[in-house]
């Protein structure tokens, strides 16, 4: 699906320059705090922490930073206090958007989303109007060299993992949220190098974007509220062909 590439491509080189000026270990932080808040911590009693974290190692974020955060949710520290919410609405062209929200202040956050939504021609909706639209999955990214097609399947499949594809220049392994370790943990037995491991939504079908104009809103939309502080992740259902990319450079 080139949209969600184009758009993966984006968010990668993103996430770099986040990372570089903090704001994403910001992000990253809040989820610490939040998985230690409601599960303890111990990352291997607490599955959501332990993903956290690992989340947190692959971006080099410091030691210290996460131990504060993790101390954070479990009450030693102050400033903890952070809900948790999804956020849907449309993109142009009638896109389907979900956002997952942490912050320490609703009565912000809302009325912040809801102006982003409307500043590239998209609408905030109610409850339920596009969550399930998306399934909850575990993604696992492997260096496209490191391995041949016939070895990466073997091993994910083993491992639990539901499928195996070429995104770019790496390996993209899908798979149930609970055995995303396991396969991330086979992966690195085996002598691969596991680039990032994290929970997705992904959409079980999508709207293809053929009008140009429209596809510039619908990745306007998406950076804008993958930049917001309080935007923990976004998740859309759109497919731009690669006649609308090349138009769009």
């Amino acid at each position: 699906m080139a949209g969600h590439s184009h758009w993966a491509n984006i968010a990668r080189k993103k996430s770099l320059i986040d990372a570089k000026r903090g704001k994403l270990w910001s992000k990253l932080a809040k989820a610490i705090i939040v998985a230690a808040k409601h599960g303890g911590a111990d990352p291997d009693a607490n599955l959501r922490l332990r993903y956290a974290i690992d989340a947190a190692k692959a971006v080099s974020m410091p030691k210290d930073n996460i131990q504060r955060a993790i101390r954070t949710g479990t009450g030693e520290l102050k400033g903890g206090n952070l809900e948790e919410s999804l956020y849907e609405g449309y993109a142009a062209g009638g896109v389907a958007v979900l956002c997952e929200i942490l912050t320490d202040n609703k009565n912000r956050t809302a009325p912040e989303i809801r102006k982003i939504f409307e500043m590239c021609a998209g609408k905030l909706g109610g409850t339920g109007c596009v969550a399930y639209l998306f399934q909850r999955k575990g993604l696992v990214r492997v260096p496209l060299a490191a391995c041949p097609e016939d070895r990466i399947m073997e091993l994910a499949l083993e491992a639990g993992a539901d499928d195996v594809k070429a995104a770019g220049d790496r390996w993209e392994i899908t798979c149930e949220p609970t055995v995303m370790v396991a396969v991330s943990d086979a992966l690195r037995q085996a002598g691969l190098e596991v680039e990032s491991n994290e929970l997705v939504r992904i959409p079980t079908n999508t709207v293809d974007v053929e009008d140009v104009d429209t596809a510039r809103r619908v990745l306007d939309l998406m950076e804008r509220l993958d930049d917001h502080d309080d935007v923990q992740s976004v998740a859309a259902n759109f497919n731009i062909p690669d006649a609308a990319l090349a138009q769009l450079g």
